[in-house]
């Protein structure tokens, strides 16, 4: 497979086969600058690789329940991840550790995304809610609650 200027696989009839997670992977995303991807699965783990050398880079382990959700900050220094754990877990890149973990959710984590500035993420659970989390204090910034979750079962 050749690459082009991009660093993406050109289509010649052949593909890259990325192997490492064991289960179901249930979400992925670049970073800002294209070169890696980050994986999330049932496996319980986030998954780091590099896209033009085409290959596995990191496993990030921590989460207890299936990975439902991983996306990098903007700058391309953090990962977030959402678990059936409930937990939103905060992973440094350069050493691949987790630098924080948000234990404040009710349901599972089903998508995370960070604000463009890089100060804050959001969380959206299974309790029909979402949260926004300050990164530099680490707490809790606003939660919002569906109306309707009431009659959610």
């Amino acid at each position: 497979v050749s690459t082009q200027s991009t660093g993406i696989p050109s289509v010649k009839g052949e593909s890259t086969v990325f192997k490492a997670h064991t289960n179901t992977v249930r979400s992925v995303d670049f970073s800002a600058d294209g070169q890696s991807l980050v994986s999330a699965s049932d496996d319980k783990t986030v998954k780091l690789w590099t896209v033009h050398r085409q290959k596995f880079q990191a496993s990030l382990n921590g989460h207890v329940n299936w990975v439902k959700t991983a996306k990098f900050s903007s700058d391309g220094r953090m990962v977030a991840s959402g678990s059936d754990d409930k937990t939103l877990k905060l992973w440094d890149i350069a050493s691949k550790q987790c630098i924080h973990t948000f234990f404040e959710h009710t349901g599972f984590i089903n998508s995370v995304e960070f604000h463009p500035s890089g100060t804050s993420v959001a969380s959206a659970n299974s309790d029909s809610s979402v949260k926004l989390w300050d990164l530099r204090m680490n707490k809790l910034l606003q939660h919002y609650q569906s109306p309707y979750s009431a009659l959610i079962p």
